[in-house]
């Protein structure tokens, strides 16, 4: 390790259970699909899926 470079801590990861994907980058793509992976815990699911995730949070805020 060079000097005054320190190592950064370990990020602890979020299960995928607990996880509301606050980040996420594209990780593949293809003619009908784009696939993305959150950051946070590592989950990679279709993109499709993650606008219903939105859609389904801000119902469920809206009911509350």
């Amino acid at each position: 390790m060079m000097p005054g470079h320190r190592a950064q801590p370990a990020k602890k990861k979020v299960s995928p259970e607990e996880c509301k994907h606050p980040q996420v980058q594209i990780v593949s793509r293809d003619e009908d699909s784009e696939y993305v992976e959150c950051k946070e815990c590592g989950e990679v699911f279709e993109s499709s899926e993650f606008r219903d995730m939105a859609i389904e949070e801000r119902k469920s805020l809206e009911e509350e």
